[in-house]
């Protein structure tokens, strides 16, 4: 049995949990690693990147000694195993399997059956991962080449991804650089014609920002000045209009103020607000770090507006978390336990919406 440090007294309203992204990348920073800077910092919740299953998978056989034919899947899910063992040794849940990339509008039906084959594999892990996990479908950021915009086919899809997964739950996010889903306002409107029970979605406050908001690519790092009023009024609307109970997971995550010339943002094939998330998000109330978007009115609006209570996770893609350096985890973890104390501070100053 791990020691861990005591568990940060959150609010009961939130619970504190975290993408194993946020703390190093796969192939650097083992899962167990990764584990033990979670539970050591209050993290008692996990979003699984699938790179972490892939990867202990990959140690898995190549320690294997059998000389039976065995499959990438069946490492997975000999990895899933293990995953899940660990993260009892140190009481931590598995909250969500991601990201599902580049599922929903494949103009290549064949391809479409491709993904739905993978999916069932999925939620194989997931079953194994945990007793009530979801797995997250990011709008896909494919050539318009390759994917469809009709909001019908697109909720076709995702309806058949949830009746496939069953009982296990699907969410479904819109990144600020998807081809045709980037706002949550799309993504709601796709999940509501799916209209299936285990269908629900995740918001992140660094895409509603990213997309309504910034300009990392400007000096000022922003949109005009109209930007303030659109975010205010798509976070009115949000507040308004989406279902409190079909809300999956809150993410929340900055984003840092960077040289416009910097290069990782002209990076030849690579939409700019995708190469600014994976490179330099932050976690929230990082401002000394250099984070400047207007994450705290997201945050209140997702969680204090819509009355918003379970798990919130601090997803944070960052060049920081792919230096090759085995302090990377626990330094992430730490940061990320006092970012979710600024958080408490911020949700805490204002009463939550009364449930309706």
């Amino acid at each position: 049995m791990h020691s861990t440090a005591p568990k940060s007294e959150a609010s009961p309203r939130w619970k504190p949990a975290i993408a194993t992204v946020s703390l190093g990348v796969a192939h650097l920073h083992p899962i167990a690693a990764k584990l033990d800077a979670a539970a050591h910092n209050g993290q008692g919740g996990l979003e699984l990147f699938h790179d972490d299953v892939a990867q202990l998978a990959k140690v898995l056989r190549d320690q294997a000694t059998d000389c039976v034919p065995r499959t990438d899947r069946d490492y997975e899910i000999d990895a899933a195993h293990t995953i899940r063992d660990l993260c009892a040794e140190r009481g931590l849940s598995v909250l969500a399997l991601q990201p599902f990339r580049h599922y929903e509008g494949l103009i290549d039906r064949e391809r479409h059956s491709e993904r739905i084959d993978e999916l069932k594999h999925w939620v194989q892990l997931s079953k194994i991962l945990g007793d009530s996990l979801f797995i997250l479908i990011p709008s896909s950021f494919l050539e318009a080449s390759e994917i469809t915009g009709d909001r019908e086919l697109l909720a076709a899809d995702l309806a058949e991804a949830a009746d496939v997964a069953f009982p296990v739950r699907i969410a479904y996010e819109a990144l600020a650089w998807g081809t045709y889903v980037n706002t949550w306002e799309d993504s709601w409107d796709v999940i509501k014609r799916a209209n299936r029970p285990n269908l629900g979605i995740c918001l992140d406050t660094f895409n509603i920002a990213a997309r309504l908001w910034a300009n990392p690519t400007d000096p000022t790092g922003r949109l005009p000045a109209n930007a303030d009023q659109d975010l205010r009024e798509s976070l009115d609307r949000l507040v308004q209009e989406i279902d409190p109970a079909r809300v999956m997971m809150v993410q929340l995550a900055d984003g840092e103020r960077v040289d416009p010339q910097t290069p990782f943002l002209h990076a030849p094939g690579l939409p700019t607000l995708l190469a600014w998330s994976r490179n330099a998000r932050l976690f929230p109330c990082e401002e000394e770090r250099g984070g400047y978007l207007p994450i705290r009115e997201v945050t209140d609006a997702c969680i204090n507006g819509l009355g918003y209570t379970g798990w919130v996770s601090m997803e944070v893609f960052s060049r920081t978390t792919g230096e090759d350096d085995p302090a990377v985890p626990i330094q992430h973890a730490a940061r990320a336990r006092r970012s979710w104390g600024r958080v408490l501070e911020l949700l805490e100053a204002k009463p939550e919406k009364e449930s309706i």
